[in-house]
């Protein structure tokens, strides 16, 4: 089998993977141990599978690994600073939108997008953002909620910067 080498950080992190061509993402971050990013739908309809690939919302599930080569990768894994929680992910804690938690990494890196782009949505906003994440539990209104709190909380919001991918000897 044909195989490359992958070059990418993740979380922060340098990386360097052996993959194949033909790999999903959603795959090598799984085999890698990145078990927030879930398989869904496979078709890009659900959000389950959602990262953000320098900074953007992406459907892992259909995009080629070796796509990502000397991009940024940000997982829900990655979020969290050590042991305290990004205020998004506290705000669902907060507001009970994690229910059975299949769609939630999608839910809070959907909002994190939004809140990175646009850190005062109206609701119709974060609505229209989170709209690429399909949830059978919540019915959308506490991750709405949760997400409108976590924009009033806007100076203990860090955005991580783009680091090159460098893999240490």
């Amino acid at each position: 089998m044909k195989t490359m080498e992958l070059r990418v950080t993740v979380n922060g992190q340098p990386r360097e993977w052996v993959i194949a061509p033909g790999d999903l993402l959603l795959d090598v971050l799984r085999r890698e141990g990145l078990f927030g990013v879930k398989r869904g739908c496979e078709k890009g309809e659900c959000g389950s599978c959602t990262v953000l690939v320098d900074g953007q919302v992406v459907n892992s599930c259909l995009m080629f690994a070796a796509k990502v080569e000397g991009c940024e990768v940000l997982t829900i894994e990655g979020l969290a600073d050590g042991g305290r929680l990004d205020p998004i992910q506290g705000a669902f804690l907060d507001h009970g939108a994690a229910q059975c938690g299949f769609c939630t990494p999608g839910m809070i890196l959907a909002a994190k997008w939004l809140l990175d782009k646009n850190p005062h949505p109206s609701d119709a906003e974060v609505r229209e953002a989170m709209a690429g994440v399909l949830c059978r539990c919540t019915g959308y209104i506490k991750p709405v909620e949760a997400v409108l709190a976590a924009a009033r909380q806007p100076a203990k919001r860090a955005t991580r910067k783009r680091r090159p991918a460098e893999v240490a000897p």
